[in-house]
């Protein structure tokens, strides 16, 4: 079992920064990919950062250069940085964790932006 539990949300003005965490408890394995995606209304899910345990990082264009992923793998936590943030950022953001035993998300944080 693995448990995922996201935090850091909420209201910012465009411009604004916030960060949000994930905190993995259960059976974490040593070699896994964790990942925020993002889903806004009436949209499909979409991944925003993804991190190997390794540290290698992937962003998609859109967020690349405002956004930073990180993990405390002592710690089994992850973190998203974002800074100048736009209304467009507006979403419910979900952390994923990926590793041999399957694809695991937590239940998500709102980051609403107003212009």
């Amino acid at each position: 079992q693995v448990q995922l539990v996201e935090s850091g949300g909420g209201l910012v003005q465009a411009g604004g920064s916030l960060r949000l965490s994930c905190a993995a408890s259960g059976s974490i394995f040593s070699i896994n990919v964790m990942g925020w995606y993002r889903q806004a209304p009436g949209k499909q899910r979409e991944l925003v950062a993804s991190i190997r345990s390794g540290g290698s990082t992937n962003y998609p264009d859109s967020v690349k250069g405002r956004f930073t992923i990180s993990r405390d793998n002592a710690k089994n936590t992850m973190y998203l940085q974002m800074n100048s943030l736009k209304p467009e950022d507006t979403a419910v953001y979900y952390c994923n964790l990926k590793q041999s035993s399957g694809n695991h998300w937590g239940k998500g944080t709102l980051v609403t932006v107003s212009s």
